[in-house]
Formats: structure tokens, sequence, C-alpha cells
């Protein structure tokens, strides 16, 4: 390694908290004008940057853009009135944005452009150091707790959960519905990573996911769908149609805009508690995980089946599986998910069969078993042998 080349930072574990926020009727005021004052330097930003190249032919970067914002606050002396963290880090999403689609082009991928951001549709501000943007206060109450903001000042925020490790950054953020909530990310220690694992456990599961079932476990035991989307999809469709009947930019269009916001808002938190209760469950049983590595975003595609794959949310679970798994030391093995619910788990005979039948019956040995419970123990045949657990080793299949 020579002299100028630094060597590479130790990355260390991080989490991230998620805390309701109630604020009062002008502190609401004074974050959504900051919301708005951001998403103009957005705006500016991109079209600064699309202007100096078709212009000039010059690209700009995100130092010659940061070091342009004290210049503004003079033109503008309302900028002036948001933190100097939060103005450089939506001059950083900019970069991003950019960086995003230059890596795209390189791929080969069809590129998306960056794009200007209507005042709609622009809903966070981060704060990115703790103790100059940012500060936690807890009060003497259960629950009860202050985020201190800079220039800003102190919001009722509810601590439901102990805060453990130390806080980095603080992304408060506005939903549709009007609430307002707190992402705060700390930076935890090998030691604090150690003490999160759970006991050891010999046990070991194999995954396969449905639509008939969440998911079949190769335990023989199954995983109801409850189809969240499906059970609230005439109130959704009730509420849209009132919607598109209000005059637009009436109040009772906006009151019939938040009704739809909040059926797809408790939608969401109805799917995610269930994912969360799913997966804790799953970790805290097994030592050894096997799932499918599965394309979602290709599988949504099929017009038939698209609703109720997203309903599904198989993305959401494999996600929060291996986030949940890596936190308490358990081991998650990603398989290839082709023909294991055609080939025979006891003596690998294979035999095309449609989605419609749902027994597989082997005509070698005469095997009669759920399908998707045979696909289940595959996916941990499969992954045994890529993880060298039985004798012949095969490569593990690509991420999600």
């Amino acid at each position: 390694m020579s002299k100028r080349e630094k060597p590479p930072k130790e990355k260390k574990p991080t989490r991230t908290y998620q805390f309701r926020l109630y604020p009062t009727h002008k502190q609401e005021r004074t974050l959504e004008a900051w919301l708005t004052l951001c998403c103009e330097v957005y705006n500016a930003a991109l079209d600064e940057r699309k202007s100096a190249y078709r212009i000039a032919g010059r690209s700009l970067s995100y130092e010659d853009q940061c070091a342009e914002l004290p210049g503004c606050k003079e033109v503008r002396p309302d900028l002036a009135l948001v933190p100097s963290q939060v103005l450089q880090d939506v001059v950083k999403r900019v970069d991003l944005a950019f960086a995003a689609f230059f890596q795209r082009v390189e791929e080969g991928k069809t590129p998306g452009f960056p794009r200007f951001k209507s005042r709609f549709r622009y809903h966070s501000l981060t704060f990115k150091q703790y103790g100059n943007s940012f500060k936690i206060h807890t009060q003497g109450q259960k629950n009860r707790g202050m985020l201190e903001l800079a220039k800003f000042g102190q919001v009722k925020m509810v601590l439901h959960r102990p805060i453990t490790g130390t806080p980095k950054t603080a992304i408060v953020k506005r939903t549709p519905t009007g609430k307002w909530f707190v992402n705060i990310t700390v930076e935890g220690s090998p030691k604090q990573t150690q003490e999160s694992h759970m006991p050891p456990s010999e046990k070991e599961v194999g995954i396969d996911v449905g639509l008939k079932t969440f998911a079949y476990l190769s335990t023989a035991e199954e995983i109801a769908n409850p189809r969240f989307f499906r059970e609230d999809e005439a109130r959704l469709a009730r509420a849209q149609r009132k919607l598109s009947k209000a005059a637009k930019g009436s109040k009772e269009r906006d009151k019939k805009r938040k009704i739809v916001a909040r059926t797809h808002e408790r939608i969401a938190n109805r799917r995610k508690n269930f994912i969360e209760q799913e997966v804790c469950k799953l970790v805290a049983r097994f030592g050894f995980i096997a799932v499918e590595a599965l394309v979602v975003r290709n599988m949504v595609k099929n017009p038939r089946l698209a609703k109720s794959i997203a309903d599904a949310s198989w993305s959401q679970f494999f996600m929060r599986l291996l986030a949940k798994a890596e936190e308490a030391g358990r081991q998650v093995v990603k398989v290839n998910p082709a023909y294991t619910s055609q080939t025979c788990s006891a003596c690998g005979c294979r035999q095309p069969m449609p989605l419609s039948v749902r027994v597989y019956e082997c005509p070698q040995c005469g095997l009669v078993i759920h399908r998707d419970h045979n696909g289940s123990l595959n996916i941990l045949a499969n992954a045994r042998q890529a993880c060298g657990r039985a004798g012949r080793v095969i490569p593990e299949a690509p991420g999600l």
C-alpha cells in the first residue's frame, strides 16, 4: 500500500430506530416551510448541473455546489433559517442521484435521468451530526422524550424503546397522512453485536413461499397468507372513487386524499407487523434457515399474479429475515428456486407440474406429499449442499 492510499475504514454495524414525533402546530408549519425550501434547493441544484453540462460541457461536483450555498443564502435570506447540514444533504441527494444514473448506464440498464421533485413529494430532512445538529433528551415519565434540532428547538418524541449505541444521523420525515417520525441511525460496537446474538440452535428449516399459504416450512408447518390488501381492497376502491369526484384544489379533496392515504398506511402497517412477528419466530427457533433466491421484481410482471405477489410482500419478508438473522447470529442461505417443487425430495425424480396441482406424486418411489412441503425439503437439501453440510457442494445462488 502506498503512502497516499488510506487504509479502508472498518465498517461498524449500524441500527436504525424509528420514533413518533408530536410537533405543535407552529412547529409543524416550520417543518413544512423547511421541506419547501429544501425542495427548491434540490431542483435548483439539479437544474444547475444540467445547465452547466449543456452550456459549458462541465460536470459539477458535490463540493462545487456546497461552496455556493453561502452565496445562495445572501440572495435568499430565508435559506439561512434552515441548518447548513440539512442543505448540504439536499445537494448530496442530487449527487447520489447522478451517481446512480451513471452506474446504471455503465451496467447497461435502462437509465432514468434524475428528475425535478414536486413539493408534495419531498418528505424528509436529514440532520447529520449528533450533538451539533440534533440531540436526544429523555424525561422522567415513561416513553417520554424530546428531540432537539438545530435552529428549531425541542419537539416531543415517544421513546418506546431504549437507544443502544452512538447516534450518528437523524432523518425527520412526514408521512402522506401528515404524521411525523424520526429515524435515528446509531453505530454499535462488535461487543454489542455479540451481546445481541441469541443462544445457538441446531434446528434447520427450509422455507417455500407461496400465494395459497404465505410460507410452507420443511417441518410441515404452514404460515397462513393474511392477504391484507385483498381485505381492504373494496374499502380502498370506494375511497378512491370519492377522491376522484372531489374538485381539485378544494379542502374536500384534501380530506379524501388523507382517507386514501390512511387506508394504504393501515395495510402497510398490518403487513409490516405480520412479517416482523413471523421473522422473529423463525429466527428464535432455527439456527440454519434456507430460502429461495427469488427475483420478485420479475415475478410481478405477470399480470394475473402481480397483485397477489405484491400483497404477499416476499421481498420485505426476505429482507427482514436476513437482517434479523444477522443480528441474532443465525445463518441464512439462499438457493436457486428452479425445479424445487418439481423434484422429488426422496429420490430426486423430476416431473413437470402446473401450479394448479398442489400434491406431488412421485412416479418412481411413490412419494405423495404436498407440493410446497416437497419444495421446502428440496430447498433445505440444496442449502445444506451449498454450505458443505452434505456430500456434493453446489454454488450458492446470487443475492435476492
